[in-house]
């Protein structure tokens, strides 16, 4: 474990101009941004022209607040970027090291969003095939084309390629890959179970093929992972673990729950 923990923390990503953005995405900023500069209006408004007290009391205490949000916001998007905090590329060092996959044959990422897991893997499996599936929604402004720029940019286009796709139902044949990974990506379907959405990723694993799916995986939403996890084993499959990181990739579980993440886990586990 040692061994792969050090291999990762020599695998620097972002250091040819690459953009892999942030897991706080821009728009969700931007709305906040413009609410509080609208809430800021309306208390001078009341203030200054209707000269209804009351109203401009309240919305200056809805400006402050919204103003804390966005400084909070502001600090969260920071610690995730690359060159910033590195809060992602950390968790992305983690995932990888807990991964016993040997590099060989092929590598799913369900969720690659702007490429850069799927890119750490290409780097440190250099004789894997590695596909990155995505939906893209327009909220973090990921693409295809941008997974494909950054990898060219990193030099593992040739191994790297970037599909469309549904998380709900993969669009790949039963036992198509030897790895499955995933990073922050179920808990964003609304709507959609998440047991279900595992079990889908694990469909298209190789018999003898090894997983790593990471997520906030708090309880309203995923209900008793530990049950989970028996009844993989009971399935036949076999090192099944539910890894805390939380504690391992934020430092602490206060540190991630400031950054939304508190319920961070890993699944990991061999088909």
């Amino acid at each position: 474990m040692q061994q792969k923990r050090n291999q990762q923390a020599e695998i620097r990503l972002g250091s040819h101009g690459e953009d892999y953005g942030s897991w706080m995405s821009n728009p969700v900023f931007y709305i906040i941004g413009g609410i509080t500069a609208l809430a800021v209006v309306l208390a001078a408004l009341s203030f200054s022209v209707f000269h209804i007290t009351v109203l401009g009391v309240l919305f200056s205490v809805v400006a402050a607040a919204l103003a804390a949000l966005l400084v909070w916001i502001t600090w969260i998007r920071r610690q995730y970027a690359f060159g910033g905090g590195g809060i992602m590329e950390q968790v992305h060092r983690v995932v990888l090291s807990h991964l016993d996959y040997d590099g060989q044959g092929s590598l799913l990422e369900v969720g690659c969003g702007s490429g850069a897991l799927s890119i750490r893997a290409a780097l440190t499996w250099p004789e894997s095939k590695v596909t990155g599936m995505d939906y893209w929604g327009a909220v973090y402004n990921y693409s295809k084309a941008l997974c494909e720029k950054n990898a060219a940019s990193e030099g593992v286009a040739s191994r790297c390629v970037f599909r469309h796709g549904d998380a709900n139902h993969l669009d790949f044949p039963d036992e198509s890959f030897d790895a499955v990974i995933s990073n922050y990506v179920y808990h964003n379907i609304m709507g959609a179970d998440m047991h279900k959405l595992l079990l889908e990723s694990l469909r298209v694993l190789k018999k003898g093929g090894v997983f790593a799916l990471n997520d906030d995986m708090k309880p309203k939403l995923y209900g008793d992972m530990d049950v989970f996890a028996q009844k993989l084993r009971e399935m036949g499959y076999q090192d099944v673990r539910l890894i805390d990181t939380a504690e391992e990739a934020f430092g602490s579980h206060r540190r991630a729950a400031m950054m939304m993440l508190g319920s961070s886990r890993l699944l990991v586990g061999r088909k």
